[in-house]
């Protein structure tokens, strides 16, 4: 496995690749690598011949008093298992490194959106992540690019990027990786006290109840909302900043009863910890 730290290592690499017949897939990542990103560099092995992990804690999607001097790097570890599950080469740039000028270039998606669920309280974050997303798909020219389903308006919102932006490769949607014990996989986990951890529990009891809802035939949106809102308000140590459901792919509005595929989206506060979950609930 190659590790590249500068923009110009990495091209020099992709250079090589492109002189074959040889397919790139790409897993951008944060670091701190765990079981989710695992899976995601399992499935590019599978399905392509050469694969880049990029580990860079981007500083453009953070906002003001967010995690980002805190937010774990652990390099040596994630070099480790990328290479473990299959990657070739990983990509671990500074911040000057992809943003060399002062007056940047933005990629940002408009819309509604990117202004529901995260975007309502995280105003720049998008933009970030639609940034430097962009900029990975230009240096490593991939014919497909992994992310996870944890991240769900992210991956809307990157659809839309590819869509609007004419990039030509696919958009590897993967499922949720869970402990055993239903918490999502989140590398802001390991802020988790064991009383908190305990507590974040509570987010997969009230997706399961909504998904039980739905099975059971209910078709108000409303409703299941208030019901999964019951269920985390339950639980002391939960703060919720949202629990909303909208239509995909362009997360609008439901109205009347639900139709096609809805996203059932929250975000709870544990401590200082944040974590977001989801759940897919189609109409067929």
């Amino acid at each position: 496995m190659i590790l590249c730290k500068t923009v110009r290592a990495l091209q020099k690499e992709i250079k090589k690749v492109k002189g074959t017949n040889k397919t790139i897939g790409l897993v951008p990542t944060m670091g701190a690598l765990h079981a989710g990103h695992a899976s995601l560099i399992e499935a590019a092995n599978k399905e392509n011949d050469i694969v880049v992990v990029s580990v860079f804690v981007n500083p453009t999607q953070f906002g003001p008093n967010e995690d980002l001097d805190s937010y774990p790097r652990t390099l040596e570890a994630d070099c480790i298992l990328a290479e473990k599950m299959g990657a070739n080469i990983v990509f671990a740039p500074t911040p000057s490194e992809m943003y060399p000028s002062r007056d940047m270039t933005w990629v940002e998606v408009s819309g509604d959106i990117t202004k529901v669920l995260c975007g309502a309280t995280r105003p720049i974050h998008f933009r970030g992540v639609t940034t430097i997303v962009a900029k990975l798909f230009n240096l490593t020219q991939p014919e497909r690019a992994y992310f996870g389903q944890k991240d769900a308006q992210q991956v809307q919102v990157l659809t839309r990027m590819v869509k609007d932006l004419f990039f030509q490769l696919e958009l590897r949607i993967m499922p949720i990786i869970r402990e055993e014990d239903g918490l999502a996989k989140s590398s802001r986990n390991t802020y988790l006290s064991k009383k908190e951890h305990k507590a974040g529990l509570i987010l997969y009891k009230s997706l399961r109840k909504a998904e039980q809802l739905f099975i059971s035939g209910q078709r108000d949106a409303e409703k299941i909302v208030e019901e999964t809102i019951q269920i985390i308000q339950s639980e002391p140590l939960a703060d919720i900043d949202y629990v909303k459901m909208y239509a995909m792919p362009e997360l609008t509005p439901i109205d009347g009863p639900m139709k096609g595929r809805n996203l059932l989206a929250l975000a709870v506060k544990f401590g200082k910890t944040r974590l977001i979950d989801n759940t897919i609930l189609e109409v067929k």
